[in-house]
């Protein structure tokens, strides 16, 4: 008996290690190859961040090098958010304003949604869908529940919310689930 278990444990473990394998490989062979931490980015030694380019002439267009698939699309220099479904084709996109805490740029996956809960900065915030932490800082794009909301004066708080508006926070909620892909460039 114990052969068998120990042979069905190996069998389970190859598949496994196959299955973050694939996972890795597809993940790499769909991120856009401008990503990564570069240096100079959030404080990091280098020098100042540089903004990406972009044609100012149609300042909505999704930006190039920002992957391919279905993905939300955060660009932490313009403030802005592509909903880009199958085909590359943008769903919709819409400026944000976000809070204290910048992520680095990189490829993150949506780890939690929270209907309604109340912001690290007293503001009670709806449609909260999360993909990463900086700091002990958690980074995601949520909704006042009123568009009058002035956060607290804590001006040495750090904050990681990305706040839309409610219908954008609407379409982001009906958008990205859990484990959708979300792309920051700068």
């Amino acid at each position: 008996m114990t052969g068998t278990s120990s042979g069905i444990v190996a069998g389970l473990t190859a598949a496994a290690v196959g299955v973050v394998g694939f996972l890795a490989y597809e993940a790499h062979a769909t991120a856009p190859a401008d990503l990564g931490g570069r240096p100079g980015v959030n404080g990091s030694p280098g020098g100042q961040a540089t903004k990406a380019p972009r044609d100012r002439r149609h300042p909505t267009a999704l930006p190039s090098g920002s992957g391919k698939g279905e993905r939300v699309v955060y660009s932490v220099d313009d403030d802005r958010v592509w909903l880009v479904g199958g085909g590359d084709r943008v769903l919709r996109t819409f400026t944000v304003r976000p809070g204290t805490v910048d992520p680095p740029t990189g490829t993150y996956w949506v780890t939690s949604r929270s209907h309604a809960v109340t912001g690290t900065d007293g503001i009670p915030i709806e449609h909260v869908v999360r993909f990463t932490t900086v700091d002990g800082v958690t980074i995601g794009f949520s909704a006042p529940v009123t568009s009058d909301a002035v956060p607290d004066a804590d001006a040495g708080a750090k904050t990681g919310g990305i706040r839309e508006t409610r219908p954008d926070g609407d379409a982001m909620w009906k958008f990205a689930t859990i484990g959708e892909r979300v792309i920051v460039i700068h």
